[in-house]
């Protein structure tokens, strides 16, 4: 047992809040050393689950002509009936609150299902053209099926596709990479307005999840799509300079949902948004400060303003690591 957990335990006696018998028990039981397997083997699921989708699509690169498409469709078709099939069998049906397979491997088989349904769709789409020019409804066709399924089985993997398709139906690329990249995001404004709009939505259904309790341990997933959408379009919009009289009303985007987030991240205890929260905040407040710099002359005491500047950034790492601290010790009281 290492000293953390001896501190730990010990604190809970100190406390009267186990027993000296209670510990006694905890202590011999940590002495055994004992450890599970049990998130190295959901490890190898997901990177097996992974891996054949990917293998899947690598087979119809390579073979596409040899192997033909009616072939190639209906052996897609097949697995991801027979996945469904054992799914449904072994599911215990939709309920509101949460809920685990028996067997854990069927959870990834869900997955697996969803990831073969969006490749069937799109090679659908792309070698037939079913949807004609109407491209946004092989999109949106398994954006409703992840829906489905993440909810009925309640998989949280399943529920990430659904959201980033419906990100990818309003014209987003949820990775703050890609919108950072996508020369489309700069070349039309509106993307920011439609960013905006969806992770209110998305913060929307949360609140609406908690008030009739439908799945409420999903929330954290919708939020932090939500953060990351919205901070991630307002800082773009920040430092758009074709958009000089608007900067102003994302600046109030970014700031409202920074507190926002505060608020919430302390309610969930969740330390990611919590950080993130914190970094786009402080992106925002730089950004806003040089926009704001950038109409004051700086000629008299620009070297005032150099030396500065170690200074601001230092004690800006040290207000960061002492704000997580405090939260770590919030949520751990």
């Amino acid at each position: 047992m290492n000293k953390f957990d001896d501190q730990a335990t010990k604190l809970l006696l100190d406390r009267n809040l186990i027993t000296e018998n209670q510990y006694q028990e905890i202590t011999s039981y940590r002495n055994l050393n004992i450890f599970s397997l049990n998130a190295e083997l959901k490890l190898f699921l997901y990177l097996s689950v992974l891996l054949f989708t990917s293998g899947i699509g690598i087979l119809i690169y390579k073979n596409i002509d040899s192997i033909g498409h009616i072939a190639i469709l209906s052996l897609l078709l097949i697995v991801i009936g027979v996945c469904f099939y054992y799914c449904f069998k072994n599911a215990k049906g939709f309920q509101k609150t949460e809920t685990t397979f028996e067997n854990p491997v069927l959870e990834y088989l869900v997955l697996a299902a969803n990831i073969l349904t969006c490749i069937f769709i799109g090679y659908l789409q792309f070698q037939y053209k079913p949807f004609g020019t109407h491209y946004g409804l092989a999109t949106l066709i398994p954006t409703v099926v992840s829906f489905f399924c993440g909810y009925y089985f309640d998989n949280k993997s399943v529920l990430t596709i659904a959201i980033t398709g419906l990100a990818a139906y309003v014209g987003l690329s949820v990775t703050p990479q890609d919108l950072l990249n996508n020369s489309n995001f700069y070349a039309d404004p509106t993307l920011s307005y439609s960013a905006i709009i969806l992770g209110a939505l998305l913060i929307l259904w949360t609140i609406y999840s908690n008030r009739i309790q439908l799945k409420t341990h999903f929330n954290l997933i919708y939020l932090t799509f939500a953060l990351h959408i919205i901070s991630i379009a307002s800082i773009n919009s920040l430092v758009d300079y074709y958009n000089d009289s608007l900067w102003l009303i994302f600046a109030f985007v970014l700031a409202g949902s920074s507190y926002y987030f505060y608020k919430v991240s302390h309610e969930l205890k969740a330390i990611s948004l919590y950080v993130f929260m914190i970094v786009y905040a402080y992106i925002g407040i730089n950004i806003v400060l040089f926009r704001v710099f950038e109409h004051i002359d700086f000629s008299d005491i620009w070297m005032l303003f150099i030396f500065m500047l170690p200074a601001y950034f230092i004690g800006s790492i040290v207000l960061f690591i002492k704000l997580i601290k405090n939260f770590n010790k919030e949520i751990a009281e």
